[in-house]
């Protein structure tokens, strides 16, 4: 069976809404603080990490690129947390992502290509694939810790080819 190919599209907080939050500094959600020398960037993403006894990690994840071509064979999804990833070294990178469901096909598939600047917020349930770098980096990662199966990995119908154009 033919890849499917998919282009991705630019991340913005709308095109990503029915998968999760998109983290980045946003002039809507300013707030000068600590006398004024500071601006924090409020209420960016809905960290969800209470099922059962759940409690929040706070992680490094070193990425490395996959080989190209950039073809996706698998999708996994985290159905007891949410799982956040903002960029330390500010580097594009890539997010393939799909709506909650018992099964994933490649149809359902959608790319995005971050600036960045840009982190992500996975709601829990969505699939999405692995980290997806062009260039090695570390991402810091809200992760769900506690007991209970919060990975369900699972393979695709038919493989995904990514279009770098």
């Amino acid at each position: 069976m033919q890849a499917l190919s998919l282009t991705p599209q630019p991340l913005t907080a709308e095109a990503f809404a029915a998968f999760g939050d998109v983290i980045e500094a946003r002039s809507d959600t300013v707030i000068n603080i600590n006398q004024g020398t500071s601006q924090r960037f409020h209420d960016l993403a809905r960290v969800d990490v209470a099922f059962g006894e759940g409690y929040p990690l706070v992680n490094i994840f070193r990425a490395s690129p996959y080989p190209e071509p950039l073809t996706l064979s698998m999708m996994e999804k985290h159905p007891l947390g949410s799982q956040l990833f903002m960029p330390l070294q500010q580097h594009a990178y890539l997010v393939a992502v799909a709506q909650t469901s018992d099964q994933v096909s490649a149809g359902d598939i959608t790319v995005f290509s971050a600036n960045g600047n840009q982190g992500v917020n996975f709601q829990p349930g969505t699939w999405h694939h692995p980290l997806l770098v062009l260039i090695q980096q570390d991402f810091l990662v809200v992760d769900r810790g506690g007991k209970g199966d919060n990975l369900v990995e699972q393979g695709l119908d038919q493989s995904v080819l990514i279009s770098l154009g």
